[in-house]
């Protein structure tokens, strides 16, 4: 099954990529020159996703009379392949835009300001998840204000929940966690030290606590016990800290000390996502883009709040992919009237929603979502508690470019593999950030 869905995403690939290169007739042409008006939308993703959408705008160009040409990349092509469209001057009406890209797209003119447009369409924006609807809020100065004109409105808002393998748990006679209490991290520990364990009796571990990727995982841990990547209002970086180098020496801790994650050799022999597909590791990451495919695994799994560092609560990421338009599509209206389609419209939306690649950006359908009988995962109410409450917006997500957040990655592999301590590398780690944040404010004052 697994080997079916990696075919198709592959074929699916090729697909979009012919897509694309197809696309050389600029943007809103009309189709095969039959005077029909046809609007471009380019996105990113998979089999599921592409399903949906086909879906969603079949009943849009039905009820509006507008064509839309689909356009679709994988996730690693899909900024390449937009950059590429933006520099030729052949960008699509309607695409999906990053929150840290969209300052940058503002000022070089490549986003529409669709606040009237969205005003005009009658959307209850208060129904729909506040902090998706400002992350594409722009005033000039600040990203995410409540008070900023819109370049977009959400296609979704993407909670990154805590999974755990109820099968597995529930073989070696482990209590579940519960569904409302955060672990805290030695409890966190104790359990994955119980699952990590050689099951086939060759003397080699085959099944492990956790597995988890510093990048898209540290900042739980950094948060719950109280550090942070930068001040409030994104100007100094703060990766320097104790409670920072703590939260970042207790990840690497999970690997070199208490051994409960696959070690390098195993992940490159098998990667812990796929790990985790094959049944092999206790607690993953899930975000709603995995419900699709982790449904037809061969165990149960559910949600819970991700473990405490520290005394800082549960926390975690909530992101946002958002729709943008064109500020030289030929069809601005039409093209904005796909966009409120897509992020508000509550029949494409259960569209959306029915393919278990997103929450509802509705938030009177997700209540009603989170509850429904029989729902995998169980817990999805999990979801809206980060999109409601806790979930915290990604370090670079309001920042004009993430170039000085992906810094920190750069060569952090010497604390994960425990030849150098968390402390002496964001002692030297931080100055370069700063110079690099130091820029990107820069930049964005002379673009603004």
């Amino acid at each position: 099954m697994t080997r079916r869905k990696l075919l198709a995403a592959a074929a699916f690939a090729v697909a979009g990529t012919l897509a694309l290169t197809a696309c050389s007739g600029g943007s809103g042409d009309d189709a095969a020159g039959d005077g029909d008006k046809t609007i471009t939308f380019m996105f990113r993703g998979g089999p599921d996703e592409k399903a949906a959408y086909e879906a969603a705008i079949a009943k849009f160009t039905e009820d509006t009379g507008t064509k839309v040409k689909v356009i679709v990349t994988d996730a690693d092509q899909y900024a390449t392949k937009l950059q590429a469209a933006v520099a030729g001057n052949n960008v699509p009406d309607v695409f999906y835009i990053e929150q840290a890209s969209l300052q940058s797209y503002v000022a070089s003119g490549v986003l529409l300001d669709i606040t009237d447009q969205v005003e005009a369409s009658g959307v209850d924006l208060s129904n729909i998840w506040e902090y998706g609807v400002n992350s594409y809020r722009f005033d000039g100065e600040v990203q995410g204000t409540p008070d900023g004109a819109l370049y977009g409105l959400p296609k979704d808002v993407g909670p990154f929940s805590f999974g755990y393998n109820k099968t597995m748990l529930e073989a070696a006679g482990i209590p579940l966690p519960d569904k409302d209490t955060p672990l805290t991290w030695d409890e966190f520990v104790a359990i994955c030290k119980q699952l990590t364990v050689d099951k086939n009796g060759d003397g080699t571990l085959d099944q492990w606590g956790t597995g988890l990727n510093v990048q898209w995982n540290l900042q739980s841990m950094v948060w719950s016990n109280g550090g942070d990547w930068t001040n409030e209002d994104h100007t100094e970086v703060t990766v320097d800290t104790p409670e920072f180098a703590e939260a970042l020496q207790k990840f690497a801790d999970l690997t070199n000390v208490e051994k409960v994650t696959p070690s390098t050799s195993d992940a490159a022999t098998l990667d812990t996502y796929q790990r985790w597909m094959a049944g092999e590791i206790g607690f993953f990451p899930v975000g709603p883009w995995d419900v699709s495919v982790y449904n037809d695994l061969d165990f149960d799994y559910d949600l819970i709040p991700w473990p405490t560092v520290g005394d800082g609560g549960t926390a975690t990421w909530l992101g946002s992919l958002g729709i943008g338009v064109s500020a030289t599509s030929k069809h601005p209206d039409d093209a904005a009237k796909l966009v409120t389609y897509l992020s508000a419209d509550p029949e494409a939306q259960q569209t959306l929603v029915d393919a278990n690649i997103q929450i509802p950006n509705l938030i009177d359908v997700a209540e009603g979502w989170a509850t429904e009988e029989g729902a995998e995962p169980a817990n999805r109410q999990e979801f809206l508690d980060i999109a409601q409450d806790y979930g915290r917006a990604m370090p670079a997500a309001f920042t004009y470019g993430a170039e000085w957040y992906d810094e920190l990655w750069t060569n952090i592999q010497p604390v994960l593999d425990g030849k150098q301590t968390a402390e002496e590398y964001l002692a030297e780690v931080q100055p370069k950030m700063q110079t690099l944040l130091d820029e990107s404010i820069a930049n964005a004052e002379q673009a603004g």
